[in-house]
């Protein structure tokens, strides 16, 4: 009875649809962070060794960027709103299960079970969307939210984690996802319509597996060698993914329709755009990871007062992600790609002035200052990753633009948090492989605290001036390199975002 009026009013309707659509999408993106304030209280409860908790951190995110490609074209075979509708109950029965794991181990599976279902709702949410508003300057408005959505989930996630440790346990951060869960599940049938399109190609399993497996595989290395040291196992095991990620790119190129297509990165502006939708990411997770241990374990604040000493970064994120496409129409996005690197890399290198006993107004900086960068390349990688190339391989950029994102998010806990890790087991007093494992020891003398404390405080400020360097070199290279033009770029391809194209703007 409910549905009957809206079916005579399409401007309602669609709004409403885009409301209840922005529901899982918020929750995709703010699991992908929730956990950075949450981890202390995490690892207080179930213990887990070093590598253990970088993989609880970071093995959502890495089955989220490895599989978005996948659904998007089992979502254009099957249809996206049955998958996206599949993906939403799982993806809260995976929550409730990480919420009541008993150890790290099934933590983690129900993490990696979390990310399967993410990548399932991304390239659909978009799709149906774009089913949603059939007029170009509605749809570009809606997907303006839907990006500032995605990023703003990002941006909240620790703070939303923060607060509810303050009055919770750790497994509350999970089960804060069953009310969207549910109230998605009630209103989407009535509200939106099943989309699919038609086309040609099948699915390459082969090509699924081998991006996955050599990810996971390379990971794998990284973090071993980063906890235990270079031993024969991370050997292997790195060169056993960097042979699979190898294989998997030669296949690639050889498909007729494959799940990425790398010649897209023969165009300089959209390979600037790819990089940065995967750099400022990984730089932000693993300064938001590392600064929530920093506060609560050096420190000594709250999850409370954590939560908020985060929150103006927060705001700032998701307040410029909001406004930056109407400065981008007038400054162009030429200057925009340069302008978020070289904020980024200021805010992090103001990391620098942290220490063991003060630093929480320079960290407030950090984050407002990177918090400026970080909005700007969320509003417009992906736009300008679909302007550099032809209309109708837009799709194909998309998905791109969107997995870059995804797999630095998680790339940045697992190389960065790594390095951490790494210095902090060199210079630590060799008490125990993390500092939140080392301070649970009993009787431990305060110069012994001193030292794990300084070696954790070492460890990010080594992770922040990789990332620094890393984001004034590519802000150098866009200054010098990127065409004046390319704010234009979108002018050879008319309205890449447009009635024609947007569904292919879905990640395939």
């Amino acid at each position: 009875m409910n549905a009957q009026p809206l079916s005579h009013s399409p401007g309602l309707r669609a709004w409403l649809g885009l409301l209840v659509v922005l529901g899982p999408v918020l929750l995709v993106a703010m699991d992908g962070s929730v956990l950075y304030l949450a981890m202390p209280k995490i690892s207080e409860a179930l213990s887990p060794t070093a590598g253990q908790a970088l993989w609880i951190l970071d093995a959502y995110g890495f089955a989220v960027g490895s599989l978005l490609i996948a659904f998007g074209n089992i979502g254009d075979r099957y249809g996206r709103l049955k998958l996206l509708m599949t993906g939403t109950a799982v993806f809260g029965a995976a929550s409730t299960g990480a919420a009541f794991a008993p150890g790290p181990e099934l933590l983690i599976v129900f993490r990696a079970l979390m990310g399967v279902a993410g990548a399932t709702l991304l390239p659909s949410a978009l799709a149906v969307l774009s089913e949603l508003f059939t007029d170009p300057r509605r749809r570009a408005r809606a997907i303006g939210i839907f990006a500032a959505t995605f990023a703003a989930g990002f941006a909240i996630g620790p703070v939303v984690g923060g607060e509810l440790l303050s009055s919770f346990w750790w497994g509350s951060v999970f089960l804060i996802n069953l009310p969207v869960v549910v109230l998605f599940l009630v209103l989407a049938p009535a509200l939106l319509r099943e989309v699919r399109t038609t086309r040609s190609g099948r699915i390459d399993a082969l090509s699924v597996l081998l991006s996955a497996a050599g990810t996971l595989l390379t990971v794998y290395a990284i973090k071993h060698a980063a906890a235990a040291g270079l031993t024969a196992t991370p050997v292997v095991t790195g060169i056993l993914g960097i042979v699979t990620l190898g294989w998997f790119a030669r296949r690639q190129l050889r498909l007729e329709h494959p799940l990425i297509d790398f010649s897209l990165f023969r165009d300089r502006v959209f390979t600037i755009a790819a990089i940065t939708g995967l750099l400022p990411l990984a730089a932000w997770s693993a300064t938001a990871y590392l600064g929530g241990i920093y506060l609560q374990s050096v420190l000594g604040l709250t999850v409370l007062d954590s939560a908020l000493v985060a929150l103006p970064g927060a705001a700032v994120l998701t307040v410029t992600c909001i406004v930056t496409p109407a400065l981008v129409a007038r400054t162009g996005t030429r200057a925009a790609l340069i302008t978020c690197h070289f904020l980024v890399a200021a805010g992090l290198l103001l990391l620098l002035v942290t220490s063991v006993s003060s630093g929480i107004g320079w960290y407030v900086a950090s984050t407002v200052i990177a918090g400026l960068g970080y909005g700007i390349s969320f509003s417009v990688v992906a736009d300008t990753a679909v302007a550099a190339v032809p209309a109708e391989r837009a799709g194909s950029a998309a998905a791109i633009a969107e997995t870059s994102n995804e797999i630095g998010n998680a790339l940045g806990i697992a190389l960065l948090g790594s390095l951490a890790a790494l210095i902090f087991r060199l210079q630590g007093p060799d008490v125990a492989g993390t500092l939140n494992e080392t301070l649970e020891v009993p009787g431990l003398t305060a110069a012994v605290i001193g030292d794990a404390k300084s070696a954790f405080v070492t460890g990010l400020h080594s992770a922040a001036v990789i990332a620094g360097i890393l984001h004034a070199a590519l802000g150098v290279f866009a200054l010098r390199h990127l065409p004046r033009a390319s704010a234009n770029r979108a002018d050879a391809y008319p309205d890449p975002l447009g009635h024609d194209t947007i569904e292919e703007s879905s990640v395939r």
